[in-house]
């Protein structure tokens, strides 16, 4: 008997902002747990096993109903992946996860996760790879430290959560609703698309798959500091009364500034936000899709220090953090026909599909057509791949006072790349930062069609060295 046949079974519809991230070859979350002991394939593969009985994400596979709808559901859930590789240097995890992204999820199958054991004898890192339909950045945090829970002590019982409600219509704030008009104008894009409509599958999902991984490969470039670093520069904010969030956003996009030379998209910054203790029913350490973000624009000026810049930027983008401005794209997302979600990716990507793929002809005909998604993506400037809209888009999860030890195990540290909703060619740089074990971890994702490797380490480097600043200068 599987791990599965003993779960409560589990079934539920993809709500219309999960089916946002359909098929999206990049919306990939990595969480990755950097291990001091001896861990072993067998280890993991046990923990997952009692990880599956705590969330039922972990155990469901995506089947179409007869009317074409997705849902989520255990039946027939195949296994999860799970491997090792031998480790071979302190970044090798980083080779290792470029190498997975690129393999497409069989969503219909199995959960859309994965699971990479980078292992030797007394340190090891734990690598999750998980679609962004299933999860967020704080989902796979919670997931590494139960895993680690579990790997640390093989005997102890699972304690299985509740069924995570998701984000949707009848689970926002009281305060969060749609005018008339937007509900109007929607309607109307629906009615427009119902005689234009075309849906995809897995075979479609893969050709896509391959194309945008053939054409924009990741690269990162990670930052680790010490605990006596991160408690330096904890105080440092704390002391020019800025928060750590709004001193790496400024110190970055002042960083591509100097390197790259002022330009219109460094100004626009995307700052992400967990909304789970926002929601009437919260879905407390669930796995699930419970994001939102704001959108500040911010230009840096040279004229003024590193500080004095992080506290402008953060009296800009304090007032932003509304349920209104944080659920507003969800919400309009939940009046929206779901395949016109779905179809936006196809939109954007089905011209990279080569001849001699076995859907070339039907995603480069999409993809050329001018109808309603092209519209859409026009409206938001995110039609072509060849214009960057977004500077910085940050994803911090903060400090995780999370234990260090586990049983004969120590959590070293975590390092989380948060993945996304659009073309990382859209986007400058993406940068996931988390606090554990008393470390910062940041992860800086580019591709080289925007950045080379050579620049975005100098940013890397400039930023580093403004947040080493104590204050501003005129101090």
């Amino acid at each position: 008997m599987s791990e599965n046949d003993k779960a409560e079974a589990y079934k539920r519809p993809l709500t219309p902002i999960e089916r946002f991230f359909t098929r999206s070859p990049f919306s990939i979350v990595t969480m990755v747990a950097r291990i001091q002991g001896s861990v072993t394939e067998g280890m993991v593969r046990d923990a997952v096993s009692k990880v599956r009985l705590r969330h039922p994400s972990l155990r469901v596979r995506i089947a179409e109903d007869e009317a074409g709808t997705p849902w989520l559901t255990s039946e027939g859930a195949g296994e999860i992946p799970v491997a090792t590789v031998p480790r071979e240097s302190d970044d090798h995890w980083m080779r290792v996860v470029q190498e997975s992204c690129r393999v497409p999820f069989e969503f219909d199958a199995q959960p859309a996760v994965r699971f990479i054991l980078v292992q030797s004898a007394h340190k090891s890192e734990l690598v999750i790879l998980c679609h962004h339909i299933l999860c967020d950045g704080l989902s796979l945090a919670y997931l590494a430290r139960d895993l680690l829970v579990h790997l640390g002590d093989p005997a102890r019982a699972v304690t299985p959560l509740p069924d995570p409600i998701p984000i949707a219509r009848d689970n926002m704030p009281q305060d969060v609703s749609a005018n008339a008009v937007v509900r109007f104008l929607v309607n109307r894009i629906n009615k427009k698309w119902a005689a234009e409509k075309v849906v995809f599958d897995q075979e479609d999902y893969r050709n896509l798959n391959r194309a945008y991984w053939m054409n924009y490969p990741h690269q990162v470039l990670s930052v680790e500091l010490t605990e006596a670093q991160t408690s330096a520069l904890v105080e440092r904010c704390r002391s020019n009364e800025v928060t750590v969030n709004s001193a790496l956003s400024v110190a970055f996009v002042a960083a591509q500034a100097v390197v790259q030379g002022e330009k219109p998209f460094h100004s626009s910054i995307f700052v992400a936000s967990s909304l789970r203790d926002r929601l009437p029913r919260p879905p407390g350490e669930a796995m699930g899709f419970y994001a939102g973000s704001v959108s500040p624009k911010y230009r840096y000026s040279h004229s003024r220090g590193l500080w004095d810049n992080a506290r402008q930027f953060h009296r800009t983008v304090r007032p932003l953090y509304t349920n209104r401005n944080l659920f507003e794209g969800a919400l309009t997302w939940c009046y929206l026909e779901p395949t016109i979600l779905e179809a936006i990716n196809f939109k954007k990507l089905g011209g990279l599909v080569p001849e001699g793929s076995s859907r070339h002809a039907k995603l480069a005909a999409f993809h050329a057509r001018d109808d309603t998604v092209l519209a859409i993506l026009k409206r938001e400037k995110m039609d072509s791949l060849d214009r960057t809209t977004l500077g910085t888009a940050v994803t911090n999860l903060g400090r995780l006072d999370f234990p260090r030890q586990y049983g004969a195990l120590e959590l070293d540290r975590l390092i989380m790349n948060p993945g996304g909703g659009f073309p990382l060619v859209n986007v400058n740089l993406v940068l996931g930062a988390v606090t554990c074990a008393g470390k910062l971890s940041l992860l800086i994702e580019f591709v080289e069609h925007n950045v080379a490797v050579e620049a975005m380490g100098e940013i890397r480097d400039r930023a580093l060295e403004f947040l080493n600043v104590e204050r501003s200068s005129g101090q």
